[in-house]
């Protein structure tokens, strides 16, 4: 395939007698040896961390190909390149930092005789400016249908704001203003829509850049795990803008009149031209189409975060425990036993928590991650201490709960307790506990009101009591 270059000016009309002229064709720029150099080192670089060049990223795309979820398109629209196990890091940059340099002396040695590489400097600008708006898109429909930061479950609402971490914190009051949580959806996604167009993508660009620096000094200052990752998204719009920036300075900062780039590259006519769109328009149909309509139905669906598993009827709520026995040895109320518990929540879905001075040991997760399976949900323990997490399965009868410590990190934790319900506001739980040891506890639900429910009722503007 052939491509030709055509640098177009715009005729000057002349209001007399005389013939129109046609301002003479500019000739292409001639790079220096420096701006080469530095081109081909970037060119590699930005070719090596956009495109997927491990094979287990395109396993995953023919395994999942006839039943894509919104979690599978989310995990694909989030790679990075990494040569290491465990959290992203820029150790995995300065990797491909080496190869490219090295790739770049390599290929200066033998291509001294090009003049600028304008052509290649167009398709890299095209690849980053899809990369970033699949990136964007991924998080912006996330947010747009308010399901990254959810809202707190009853036992965050139960935990004391000192158990939590920063992230946590972050999270949990980004998950309470959902419409404000749309909102940054919106401008990501508007973003994306606008890098999609080459005559948009720098405004795009700019857009995206003052959100992003957001993302990641939020991602600094309350030590989130996707700091990497959105400075990642910042170089790839720096990458975008680039191209309009010193033309853009000339003109709005120092008010210096200013040439438009006319650079245009020309595909022949045929199936090049129509394998461009066809690609644009299959990649709109597949982040945009597919991927919204997936993330609208799981919207409605529930919260990702949380388990689908539904709990045990008409108990969710907070209780107190009103009796605990271990051994046949009652333990009165006591803040510093290790052993007896405080409180006990039940969620709506098969989670139970329970606060103890028994020391947590904390789930450290703080990065973004859609999993299909309920035992990998970890959002409702992650960065959250005071509380031990247990998911339960009720038996046949509705009268046995067998109870799975769902933080991996404190080891095997199982309890197998027999219910009975004497009354509505009551739970008596009997059985054993992972040491084997005898456990009778007495639960009484509490009548606790909280603000955000109270508040959705009433609305904003009327009145408010608890």
């Amino acid at each position: 395939m052939s491509t030709t270059l055509s640098f177009q000016t715009t005729p000057v009309q002349e209001r007399s007698a005389a013939p129109t002229a046609t301002a003479p064709t500019q000739t292409p720029d001639r790079w220096s040896s420096f701006e080469k150099g530095l081109f081909r080192f970037a060119f590699l670089y930005f070719f090596l961390q956009i495109v997927p060049l491990d094979w287990k990223y395109y396993r995953d795309v023919v395994s999942n190909w006839a039943g894509f979820s919104f979690g599978d398109i989310f995990r694909l629209a989030h790679y990075s390149p990494r040569f290491f196990d465990g959290p992203d890091s820029f150790v995995n940059w300065a990797i491909l930092a080496g190869i490219a340099a090295v790739g770049a002396a390599v290929w200066g040695l033998r291509d001294q005789t090009r003049t600028n590489y304008d052509t290649l400097y167009y398709w890299l600008r095209v690849l980053a400016r899809y990369r970033l708006a699949a990136g964007l898109l991924a998080y912006g429909f996330l947010k747009f249908f308010p399901m990254q930061s959810p809202l707190p479950s009853l036992s965050h609402l139960n935990t004391r704001y000192g158990d939590l971490s920063n992230w946590k914190i972050f999270s949990l009051s980004l998950g309470i203003v959902p419409s404000y949580e749309s909102f940054l959806g919106l401008v990501e996604i508007l973003g994306a829509l606008l890098l999609l167009n080459r005559r948009t993508a720098s405004v795009g660009a700019f857009i995206v850049l003052s959100f992003l620096g957001n993302v990641f000094l939020s991602n600094l200052a309350y030590e989130g795990g996707e700091y990497v990752y959105s400075f990642y998204l910042i170089t790839l719009g720096l990458l975008v803008l680039w191209y309009d920036l010193r033309r853009l300075n000339n003109l709005l900062t120092l008010e210096q009149p200013t040439q438009p780039n006319r650079f245009r590259l020309v595909l022949p006519a045929g199936w090049p031209r129509t394998a461009k769109l066809a690609l644009k328009a299959a990649f709109v149909l597949f982040f945009v189409g597919i991927y919204g309509a997936k993330t609208y139905a799981a919207y409605h669906a529930g919260p990702y975060h949380y388990p689908t598993t539904a709990g045990l009827p008409n108990a969710a709520g907070l209780y107190n425990v009103r009796e605990f026995r271990l051994n046949g040895q009652v333990h009165p109320y006591s803040a510093t036993d290790p052993v007896r518990w405080q409180d006990v929540v039940f969620e709506k879905w098969a989670t139970l928590s329970i606060r103890s001075n028994r020391p947590v040991v904390l789930d450290q997760g703080n990065t973004e991650a859609v999993h299909p399976d309920d035992l990998a949900r970890n959002y409702e323990f992650a960065g959250a201490a005071g509380r031990h997490y247990y998911g339960y399965t009720l038996s046949a009868d509705g009268q046995t709960l067998n109870l799975q410590n769902r933080n991996q990190l404190e080891g095997p934790d199982k309890l197998t307790l027999h219910l009975t319900r004497p009354d509505a506001s009551t739970l008596v739980l009997s059985g054993t506990d992972a040491q084997g040891q005898d456990l009778y506890v007495v639960l009484e639900k509490r009548n606790k009101k909280y603000l955000l429910e109270e508040a959705s009722k009433t609305g904003r503007g009327a009145g408010l009591k608890l």
